[in-house]
């Protein structure tokens, strides 16, 4: 089965007995960082930019103790091999670890967590939802994964609600910001624009490989140009790229248009023959 085994501090053990405390920060506070990989084939994919935003993200919410690139990548590899993953999802958590109740981070080591799922069955095309709530752009963990994924969960289920699949943010100034597990990218002027990271949005794998790799710019949206949009498409590591299909319910011209199609061609090719870009 997918996930029979758990990596947990160090050690692999089975699902059934991987457990921490009931006061880990990360339970209690939501005091913690993630990251999710995907593998092809039985090999994880831009592992060197995932470690690289899970250690940023690290730095910024002040974690300490972090294991070294090397010894997460091996313990991936750990992790894949006990499970004979083949195309799976893996997921990378690390809290602050156990401590006391209220916001005072605990001095001990941290909490690592490292599991595999199974592939969600995306659809071709999604419809999305724009929800009522703006995203802080300004906020001291903008732009980074952390665990506190509260407002995430009552978005997607406000779009599941009105029969979308995705839920989209705006900012704190009226522009386009991200879903709630994925980035987004607009055709504006015979252009792919997405937004930048100035935005508020999350530095997603699949959104900068995307963009290296399509020429795709990076401005502020006005969430009105969504809907007046030709072609629309998400992405995310599970995603890839998905077309959107429908906004608020209304139709979007194309639902896989040409520039969509050629970035998710793109794409395919870059994870065919570079497992690390």
């Amino acid at each position: 089965m997918s996930g029979a085994k758990v990596w947990l501090n160090g050690s692999l053990v089975d699902r059934a007995n991987a457990v921490v405390s009931v006061f880990d920060h990360g339970l209690t506070v939501g005091d913690g960082i993630f990251e999710t990989l995907r593998t092809y084939g039985g090999r994880p994919f831009a592992v060197r930019r995932h470690l690289a935003r899970l250690t940023s993200s690290a730095a910024r919410m002040g974690l300490s103790g972090l294991p070294p690139a090397d010894a997460l990548r091996a313990a991936l590899d750990e992790l894949v091999a006990a499970n004979g993953l083949r195309d799976a999802v893996l997921r990378v958590t690390v809290t602050s670890g156990p401590g006391p109740a209220g916001s005072a981070r605990p001095p001990g080591p941290p909490t690592v967590v490292i599991s595999s799922s199974p592939l969600p069955a995306w659809p071709d095309a999604v419809d999305v939802a724009v929800v009522p709530w703006p995203r802080n752009d300004r906020g001291a963990l903008s732009g980074h994964k952390t665990t506190s994924y509260g407002e995430n969960v009552v978005a997607l289920a406000y779009a599941h609600e009105r029969g979308a699949a995705e839920a989209l943010f705006a900012n704190l100034t009226g522009d386009l910001c991200e879903g709630t597990g994925s980035n987004i990218a607009v055709v504006a002027g015979g252009r792919l624009v997405t937004p930048p990271l100035h935005a508020g949005c999350l530095a997603g794998v699949t959104r900068a490989l995307v963009i290296e790799a399509c020429g795709v710019i990076e401005d502020d949206i006005p969430l009105a140009a969504l809907a007046r949009a030709p072609e629309a498409f998400l992405t995310s590591t599970t995603r890839e790229v998905q077309p959107i299909r429908a906004v608020d319910g209304h139709l979007l011209p194309s639902a896989a248009g040409p520039l969509t199609a050629t970035a998710a061609a793109t794409l395919r090719t870059i994870i065919a023959t570079t497992p690390d870009p």
